[in-house]
């Protein structure tokens, strides 16, 4: 199943992978029997579809003690997973970024820019403060963007450098329609490594790349 059979899912939806997310995203956690049941296939047929979405970062399992006996697994949808399915509320944003624009000004828009940025950078200082190796720092960033829906990954170069990536940007529309985000983005990773870590971007997204990447490195005294 390719990324542009995910990114409209409709209500109909026709194949088996396409049904598994709808009727997690109706219906909220399930196991893989229950899922066989809907779809009219066998319980270990879903199992497997769901492996492999699970591969894709769009369903993970949780375990649930139901009485005696093994815990029920049951699938739901990921940040990702979510983010996939039609959202107005992204065309919403870009409406009222441009309307702020228009009626308030650039100055107005630049206030919500760095508000943003300021409690992201916020945010982040509280969770990541006991991360004091660059290898954990970013590790532990990276798990947090991809609570929000960005997909991350972060990992060692052959250079001895790291790489952060973002498979997604949940807020592609508005960052399309405001550059300014990814403008403060960029400058909240570089808040969050410190002043002793270069962090460039070297792939982006808005700008026609497959995804957003960080190159980043501890610089030498």
């Amino acid at each position: 199943m390719s990324n542009a059979d995910l990114e409209n899912v409709s209500c109909s939806p026709r194949g088996s992978a396409d049904r598994i997310l709808m009727a997690l995203k109706t219906q909220g956690p399930l196991s893989s029997a229950a899922l066989g049941k809907q779809l009219g296939i066998t319980g270990e047929a879903a199992r497997q579809q769901l492996l492999r979405l699970g591969e894709q970062g769009l369903v993970v399992a949780t375990s649930e003690a139901k009485g005696v006996g093994r815990p029920l697994q049951l699938w739901r949808l990921t940040p990702a997973a979510q983010a996939r399915f039609p959202d107005t509320h992204a065309n919403l944003a870009a409406q009222v970024l441009e309307i702020v624009r228009t009626h308030m000004g650039p100055a107005a828009l630049e206030t919500i820019i760095n508000v943003r940025e300021a409690e992201t950078r916020a945010t982040y200082g509280r969770k990541l403060v006991d991360k004091t190796e660059l290898s954990a720092r970013g590790a532990a960033l990276a798990a947090l963007r991809s609570d929000e829906g960005y997909m991350a990954d972060w990992r060692k170069e052959p250079d001895g450098s790291f790489l952060l990536v973002e498979h997604h940007c949940p807020i592609c529309v508005a960052a399309t329609a405001c550059p300014g985000f990814c403008r403060a983005e960029l400058d909240v990773f570089r808040a969050v490594f410190g002043p002793s870590v270069s962090v460039a971007r070297t792939e982006h997204i808005i700008n026609g790349g497959r995804r957003c990447a960080y190159a980043v490195r501890q610089d030498v005294a």
